[in-house]
């Protein structure tokens, strides 16, 4: 029996670490038609599936809320975001990885919903259903995403523009006529902007797996004195040849997290000579 026991148990905690079937965004292109769209604000949290009965991470992973975060949800799946706030990003990621939640630490955390994976409705209807469950939640901890409808690319942009502005990541926008499906598609798209800036490279790091042998990724340092690595944006020729220490290269991000460093910092180029 004890062997029973075991295997119940681990076949338990692999069906709690499989990933959750949710929807994914593309990048936002042209060719849209923004009247078929709703459009939401990106909010930089965790993402966070409620399957009735626990919050699970994008990956499967079990979030350990208290209880009494998680006792006025509905017994329907929600897809939502946990948030603190705009550039809070580490923050509310270092409380959820914790497996002893800290009552302390969850008060300032909200989730914000958006979605209802498990409705056949078309998005129009799923948001209304949203809308009533929601509100018959009635907590203070969970928040519908605000949707609202934009009618040009220059009024999109203007959104845009001022999210990021107040710190925000981007927006979000979500077809009407569309059903909930659990991959990539056009159905839903991210709409972001990213700044550039210039560093210094510091120092250069081995890579691991497909990029044994080459540059995994580097140290640099912003003109500010700000330190972080990057690893993402370069070809296999320049990680097989990078830009040498000393050297200023552009790179790209994502606005800036809780410490002040770039968000997402992607390699662009080495600055050219003048």
């Amino acid at each position: 029996m004890k062997y029973l026991a075991g295997f119940l148990i681990f076949i338990s905690q692999l069906v709690a670490a499989s990933s959750p079937g949710l929807q994914l965004a593309n990048v936002y292109h042209d060719n849209i038609k923004l009247d078929n769209y709703w459009v939401s604000e990106k909010y930089d949290g965790v993402r966070a599936f409620w399957n009735g009965e626990q919050l699970l991470s994008r990956q499967g992973n079990p979030i350990y809320a208290p209880d009494w975060f998680i006792k006025p949800l509905p017994d329907e799946p929600l897809d939502g975001e946990l948030w603190i706030g705009r550039g809070m990003f580490d923050r509310v990621s270092g409380i959820i990885r914790r497996q002893s939640p800290e009552e302390k630490d969850w008060q300032p955390v909200r989730y914000m919903v958006f979605d209802l994976p498990a409705s056949p409705l078309i998005f129009d209807d799923r948001l209304l259903q949203l809308k009533a469950i929601v509100s018959k939640v009635n907590s203070p901890h969970v928040r519908l995403v605000k949707q609202y409808k934009v009618t040009s690319e220059k009024l999109l942009k203007q959104q845009l523009d001022a999210v990021v502005a107040a710190g925000g990541e981007g927006l979000m926008l979500h077809l009407g006529s569309s059903t909930y499906k659990a991959f990539r598609s056009d159905d839903l798209l991210k709409v972001k902007k990213h700044s550039d800036a210039e560093a210094v490279v510091i120092e250069h790091f081995a890579g691991k797996g497909k990029y044994r042998g080459m540059m995994g990724s580097m140290l640099v340092k912003t003109l500010d004195g700000k330190r972080f690595k990057i690893g993402s944006g370069f070809s296999n020729a320049e990680r097989l040849n990078p830009p040498a220490p000393g050297t200023v290269i552009t790179f790209k991000y994502f606005g800036l997290t809780s410490k002040g460093t770039p968000r997402f910092a992607s390699f662009l180029r080495e600055r050219q000579a003048h």
